[in-house]
């Protein structure tokens, strides 16, 4: 045996340098999510829990400028470094985020995180902590709400090198059933790698 390469080998492994590629091939999520599965998330999206609310938020926060949207999101990513967390705490602890992290539990795994925004964009309520509260200028709502009440976006995946999963967002536009006004929209965060072994029969 090459003693020089075994020697390198557990130099790489006592420096934490992985000598296999750990990340597998990556996973279309356009063909993963099927209508069935959708039809689930709307299932639990339309609810009066997640109308009321986008709505009450909608109506709390109707008149905000540009320059205060900025403000409160560098308010939750300070917050995020800090061991005060008044905005975060709030926004965690009401309805709309219990309902939805009782959501993501129950899903076992499938749903790596849901926040729901308002018509400005702003998180009401979400399952975790999500690394923004400005959701305004990103796809997710640019290419839902911002286009029309039946939109629906599907990101390009991502490999989250830590927990070792293909993650992906689907994100629609949230209606108002009875006027059929756009109100807010809404990101579910998938679990591809999960949702994959799930599809495969047999598993």
């Amino acid at each position: 045996m090459n003693h020089k390469i075994v020697y390198f080998a557990a130099l790489m492994l006592s420096t934490g340098v992985s000598v296999a590629h750990s990340e597998p091939a990556k996973l279309d999520p356009t063909a993963l999510v099927t209508q069935d599965l959708i039809k689930e998330i709307r299932g639990f999206i339309d609810s009066e829990i997640v109308r009321l609310s986008i709505e009450a938020q909608n109506s709390r926060l109707s008149d905000l400028k540009q320059e205060q949207i900025d403000t409160l999101d560098k308010q939750w990513r300070a917050e995020r470094e800090s061991a005060d967390k008044p905005l975060i705490a709030a926004t965690l602890s009401n309805p709309l985020s219990v309902y939805l992290s009782r959501i993501q539990g129950r899903s076992l795994g499938l749903y790596a995180e849901i926040f729901v925004m308002d018509k400005n964009g702003l998180n009401v309520g979400q399952s975790s902590v999500t690394s923004d509260f400005w959701q305004g200028d990103e796809a997710k709502f640019k290419k839902t709400f911002n286009v029309s009440g039946d939109a629906m976006f599907i990101d390009e995946p991502e490999w989250d090198k830590d927990a070792k999963i293909w993650r992906g967002q689907v994100s629609f536009t949230v209606v108002d059933p009875k006027t059929k006004k756009s109100i807010g929209a809404v990101t579910v965060e998938m679990n591809l790698t999960e949702l994959a072994r799930r599809s495969t029969p047999g598993a």
